[in-house]
């Protein structure tokens, strides 16, 4: 069994429900010393937020560990997460979500791809490549947290804080979530859309079904007005993005009673937002649509991260090359597509960031897998990477 392996399964057996660390960070830190890295524990929490759930001491774990070269160059980071989603019902798992099992060349376990194997192929690699490039140039490092699936209120947004207010730089960042979609290596995001949520609250008057004129029905109001935001085009995307969608998640109003006209209507939504849009202008139009339609209402916002883009360049090509040299020449298509990752927050002090994993068909789900055989080409990849970019 390789190191890589051997890690992974560690990992997934430490029960890290976010935003718990189950001791992985302890793991990690400790080996990492033993290689000569330069260890810092950046723990934050608590906080009285309700939004805002810590592990049991109230504490978020940060752990970044760094080793610095002979000679002037580049700091490269190696970013991940070791906290995970609920498992979810133990019954429907094959096996127990902490508990590595390999059935038919793939490794089971919650984390198993999103995202423990990469944290795990990340460790390795780091290792290997100052084992092997004692005097390499700039510095190596490695920055892992356990709130990554929850709120991200005090993983690495809080370690950039630190980072921004010592004016600690970054150069370039690869973060190990899962974005390989068919096979390994078949994809590198290079950028991330924005988020931002709203919580609508529609305002109407209660009455009973069959005096309608004494009453005013939100979910008729509000209707028209959700057909047009729902159909409206908010931008036309770029080059590199696709246009910004409007999602509602959540519809709901009524008191349970079939014979009751609610009062009130709730509506949460989601835009999924490119470069081509503001969250200050998407607000605006939002409003507009409503007052236009003359919905009576409240909304609440949450911007959950800004776009962030890293154009084809130094990094992107280093880690290219060696998914070509490790993936049988594969050329990796760069995208913008799915959810949002802790590079939204690095990408404030870090002028080059880019996300690679392994394939990501399994992530969230009951019986998560990665497949065996990408453990090694993965630790390979970033490996290289880091060699490319710091080797002597």
């Amino acid at each position: 069994m390789t190191a890589a392996l051997r890690l992974a399964e560690l990992l997934i057996s430490c029960r890290s429900v976010t935003p718990a660390d189950g001791g992985a960070l302890a793991l990690l830190g400790e080996r990492l010393a033993a290689t000569g890295f330069t260890c810092e524990r950046l723990d934050a929490g608590p906080t009285a937020a309700k939004d805002a759930p810590q592990g049991p001491d109230g504490r978020v774990r940060n752990l970044f560990a760094a080793h610095a070269g002979a000679a002037p160059g580049p700091t490269v980071v190696l970013l991940g997460h070791v906290d995970v989603v609920p498992p979810g019902p133990a019954e429907a798992w094959l096996s127990d979500p902490f508990v590595p099992t390999h059935r038919d060349g793939r490794l089971y376990g919650r984390g198993a791809a999103d995202m423990k194997t990469a944290v795990a192929a990340m460790t390795v690699a780091a290792e290997q490549f100052v084992q092997a490039h004692p005097r390499h140039a700039g510095r190596v490092a490695l920055l892992f947290t356990s709130d990554e699936e929850g709120p991200s209120l005090h993983g690495v947004r809080h370690v950039v804080e630190v980072f921004a207010a010592r004016g600690e730089k970054l150069d370039a960042c690869i973060v190990g979530e899962p974005t390989s979609v068919q096979r390994l290596g078949d994809m590198i995001k290079n950028g991330r859309r924005g988020t931002l949520s709203g919580h609508l609250v529609v305002k109407g008057v209660q009455g009973h079904v069959a005096y309608p004129q004494l009453a005013r029905n939100p979910a008729h109001e509000f209707a028209p007005a959700l057909a047009e935001l729902a159909a409206t085009r908010w931008d036309e995307g770029s080059a590199f993005f696709p246009p910004t969608t409007w999602q509602v998640s959540n519809l709901r109003a009524g008191t349970g009673a079939l014979n009751v006209i609610p009062g009130t209507l709730e509506c949460d939504f989601n835009f999924r937002y490119s470069t081509e849009s503001t969250p200050e202008d998407l607000k605006r139009r939002v409003v507009e649509i409503l007052e236009r339609h003359g919905v009576e209402h409240e909304i609440t916002w949450t911007h959950g991260g800004e776009p962030f883009l890293t154009p084809p360049g130094r990094l992107s090509e280093a880690l290219a090359a060696a998914i070509a040299a490790e993936c049988d020449g594969l050329v990796p298509e760069l995208s913008t597509t799915g959810g949002t990752s802790d590079g939204r927050f690095v990408a404030r002090i870090c002028p080059q960031v880019v996300e690679f994993g392994v394939v990501n068909a399994s992530i969230h789900q009951v019986n998560e897998w990665v497949d065996v055989a990408s453990v090694e080409p993965l630790t390979a990849i970033y490996r290289r990477t880091l060699a490319t970019l710091l080797g002597t």
